[in-house]
């Protein structure tokens, strides 16, 4: 935020608390949590998931980081160890069945269960309706890493949790599948809507297991994931390390949900205002474009 006008900056901070979550400010208390134990975060590479791995090396868990990327979750495992943290990297494509299949392998036999799983992995995708027509790839695409992926992967691990009887599932949700849903975003929304609400039918079962879930509906992060929508730039976000915060919260306090305060009255007014909602949304639709990258038609 250096480009800012001081007082932008400090207008952009002040919208920044207020929209979004309380964060977790005493490090000591997440240490408390996780020191010792295993914390598996899946889409360590970049953004949300690197800043909490990060921050769940500090406090002394042993993170698994799991991504796409093998030689940037190598960076970042070695960069974690350089700083006396415990980081392993297993890069893993979670949309291939045989791919998630060799890492819960390789995971049980080698660290157990984990103590604690951010499922953090995610695939965005944005683009308007007639250009979908021909993209039908993008949603299978969407669905298998924001969906099928996490689930692969936690039908893998949650016995031995189970049967352990002691675990939590933080689950990176998006504030999109609590309001109406916005334009463009269909794919992307409609699969983790699927994965959100599996895992809460799940949650009840889980828990008598002594497993825990927490789902954190997250609002804007200032990512690689929402920098090719340049409006999102314009409005009121976290940076990676800020959101950790948020992610170290849930795991300390272990609640159902986390979402933004007014995540409640958006969802109210949208099923009562459906009119003002509708037009609201033609309304996004006409002041706003898709991203180059849609335009461009990339596969």
């Amino acid at each position: 935020m250096s480009e800012l006008h001081p007082v932008a900056r400090v207008t952009r901070v002040a919208l920044d608390r207020l929209v979004n979550p309380s964060r977790l400010s005493d490090p000591q208390r997440l240490r408390d949590r996780v020191s010792g134990r295993t914390v598996l975060v899946t889409g360590a590479s970049f953004g949300l998931g690197e800043a909490t791995a990060r921050s769940l090396a500090d406090a002394g868990a042993t993170v698994l980081l799991v991504a796409r990327s093998g030689e940037r979750l190598d960076e970042v495992a070695a960069e974690i160890g350089a700083a006396g943290g415990r980081a392993f990297a297993y890069p893993a494509d979670l949309s291939d069945e045989a791919a998630v299949a060799k890492l819960v392998k390789t995971i049980v036999e080698q660290h157990g269960a984990p103590d604690v799983i951010v499922s953090n992995a995610g695939k965005s995708m944005r683009r308007s309706l007639h250009l979908q027509y021909d993209r039908f790839h993008d949603f299978e695409r969407t669905i298998g890493v924001n969906y099928l992926g996490p689930i692969r992967l936690l039908l893998g691990l949650l016995p031995l949790m189970r049967e352990r009887g002691t675990g939590q599932i933080v689950n990176i949700s998006t504030i999109g599948v609590r309001i109406a849903p916005g334009p463009r975003w269909g794919a992307y929304q409609a699969s983790k809507g699927a994965f959100d609400v599996w895992l809460r039918s799940v949650a009840p079962e889980l828990a008598a297991d002594g497993v825990t879930v927490t789902t954190v509906y997250m609002a804007l992060i200032y990512t690689r994931m929402s920098a090719p929508t340049p409006i999102m730039r314009m409005l009121p976000g976290l940076h990676p390390g800020e959101a950790a915060d948020i992610v170290a919260r849930a795991i300390v306090k272990q609640p159902r949900a986390i979402a933004p305060w007014w995540a409640w009255s958006a969802e109210v007014g949208s099923t009562a205002l459906p009119g003002p909602t509708a037009a609201l949304m033609k309304l996004w639709v006409r002041f706003t474009r898709d991203t180059e990258a849609a335009l461009g038609g990339e596969r």
